[in-house]
């Protein structure tokens, strides 16, 4: 068995209409589905992504209005890293962040921002056999957009708590002491450890919830039993309807997810109308009209799109 990359990455937002901003308008993604968080469908569940909502691209958001601002710390992700396809869209992105005042900062091969909320945010010159994940934006040159997820970057005090589960249960291959690999049969993604600041983190707007690994349909319920059987106390299988997901944290502390590449998005909703309107999966539905009075208004992901 092998895992296909990043599936997703899951965040946390105290303020939905300014997160749909910076996403759609600033870094170009499409909002692919506008749904709730199944654990407490009180609150938005925001996923941003490619035009086709494709698994590797896809950032999401719990709104929590009003949660206090987060901070990264020990045992908790420092930043999210997409990949560009060339040095001139590293240029095109230091510009177009600068003038919106994300005060972006260059080093080799990359470049390093925060979102609004302070979300560490990284594009990375990464080439490989993957191919482009692009969402369209009459802004954005195509061959200069984010093209799905190159990694993650994660805080530990320890460097080798939890590799038997990072090298023997779920295959990434270790590149020098602190970074794993992994590829699989589409796409490939890293896993960084950096040291852990002194200062405690605080989970809360602008950080991670957890990071989602992508599984064949065919594999998920292996993977699950994989990891209980290697003592890492995964959650049974959970039918989030666009997908089937097993939660369990890895030792140095991020809650990590395998979830399937598939049904997918376009299950509720065409493909050309992905995000335009509230999805709820059908054990949902019944609370419709009482979410109509509760969610966030949100503003139009598509204006100017189009």
């Amino acid at each position: 068995m092998k895992l296909d990359g990043i599936h997703h990455v899951t965040c946390i937002t105290a303020d939905a209409p300014r997160n749909v901003d910076f996403y759609t308008r600033v870094l170009g993604l499409r909002m692919v589905k506008k749904t709730v968080n199944q654990d407490d469908p009180t609150v938005y569940h925001l996923f941003y992504a490619d035009e086709r909502g494709s698994a590797g691209s896809d950032i999401t958001f719990f709104e929590y209005p009003g949660a206090r601002t987060g901070r990264a710390g020990r045992g908790m992700v420092s930043s999210i890293v997409w990949r560009v396809g060339s040095q001139q869209a590293l240029d095109f992105w230091e510009q177009r962040l600068g003038d919106e005042g994300a005060a972006p900062t260059r080093g080799d091969g990359g470049l390093r921002f925060d979102d609004p909320e302070g979300l560490g945010l990284e594009l990375e010159l990464l080439t490989g056999a993957d191919a482009p994940l692009v969402a369209e934006h009459p802004d954005i040159p195509h061959e200069l957009a984010l093209q799905g997820f190159g990694g993650v970057r994660m805080y530990s005090s320890d460097m080798e708590r939890g590799r038997e589960l990072l090298e023997q249960t779920l295959g990434f291959e270790p590149r020098g002491d602190c970074r794993w690999e992994l590829q699989g049969e589409h796409r490939g993604a890293f896993y960084e450890r950096l040291p852990a600041p002194d200062e405690p983190g605080i989970p809360g707007a602008g950080t991670v919830h957890h990071v989602a690994w992508a599984s064949s349909v065919a594999e998920h319920e292996d993977w699950q039993r994989r990891v209980a059987a290697d003592g890492y106390h995964p959650t049974p299988v959970i039918d989030r309807f666009y997908f089937k997901s097993i939660y369990f944290r890895e030792p140095a502390g991020v809650l990590f997810e395998i979830a399937t590449l598939g049904p997918g998005f376009a299950t509720d909703e065409p493909i050309e109308h992905l995000g335009e309107r509230l999805s709820l999966p059908p054990d949902f539905e019944h609370l419709r009209d009482q979410l109509d009075g509760v969610l966030t208004p949100l503003p139009d992901a598509r204006a100017g799109r189009v």
